[in-house]
């Protein structure tokens, strides 16, 4: 099976420059359908599943290989091998954020840009460190995603997603958490929730966008500035929607925001090359 096919890859646009979507945690490619058709004009659109999620190949799921973030990471970059991509922009969201940062340390030739969408590089408060929860929640929250993972599912997705009025958003994000493999979702839960990669953002040397949410309580406003601050060439967008899913609940404001830092480093690219 190919590596298209194992993640469940779809290609589409009329550009040559590829942009890579890469989706959350219990989530699938269809979260960016109300935003990576905007990119379509001037962009080779690329979307994929990560193993374990949609219509990903499920047999090819390891606990060895995904025991942690770079498992996934080494799947994007196999991804943008076996379809020759280079001067990718890869937009993370949540936990595909670190994914992306991961994949753009072990092979910066691949990559032009990052765009990260509410991103954590650890989600456990740690000294002076805060990361939003304590290690007592956390450990609570996974013993809550073992013994009742549809329950879970149910209960946290509302406070994920934000916008009480639009209750129908977080409906959307407790169904798609729940056709996830239990057992694959209980496993990148803890993968997720326990990693650290704070130590890997000072690697990262290429032009990155951090896209903070308000009122976002999986990735709270001090991570975002974290992130910025550890990430040299990085800007950060205070985003006016508020919950974890701005793809979902804000695609305008998502798209807008992305696009103005292609747009401005694409720019400032032509001019070098002008200049030269």
């Amino acid at each position: 099976m190919s590596v298209a096919q194992r993640n469940n890859v779809k290609i589409s646009g009329r550009g040559t420059r590829p942009i890579l979507f890469s989706h959350g945690y219990g989530c699938d490619q269809n979260m960016w359908r109300f935003v990576a058709p905007a990119f379509e004009v001037d962009y080779k659109v690329v979307l994929f599943d990560h193993v374990g999620a949609g219509k990903s190949d499920l047999s090819a799921f390891s606990k060895t290989k995904y025991n942690t973030l770079a498992g996934y990471a080494q799947d994007v970059i196999e991804i943008c091998d076996e379809l020759n991509l280079r001067d990718v922009t890869f937009v993370g969201h949540s936990v595909s954020s670190m994914i992306g940062v991961l994949a753009a340390v072990q092979r910066p030739d691949l990559f032009h840009s990052l765009v990260l969408v509410g991103p954590s590089p650890r989600y456990v408060n740690d000294g002076a460190y805060v990361g939003g929860f304590e290690r007592k929640e956390i450990e609570g929250l996974l013993e809550m995603v073992d013994s009742n993972y549809l329950g879970w599912a149910a209960a946290i997705t509302p406070a994920i997603m934000g916008n009480k009025d639009r209750p129908e958003l977080a409906k959307e994000l407790e169904n798609s958490f729940c056709q996830t493999d239990p057992a694959i979702g209980k496993f990148f839960a803890r993968v997720t929730f326990l990693s650290d990669n704070r130590a890997d953002l000072a690697k990262i040397h290429i032009p990155t966008l951090v896209l903070q949410c308000s009122e976002d309580i999986i990735a709270p406003t001090c991570v975002g500035e974290f992130v910025h601050r550890e990430i040299a060439n990085s800007e950060i967008v205070y985003m006016k929607a508020t919950g974890h899913c701005p793809n979902l609940s804000a695609p305008e404001e998502t798209v807008a925001a992305i696009q103005s830092f292609l747009g401005q480093h694409r720019s400032s690219e032509s001019a070098a090359h002008g200049r030269g």
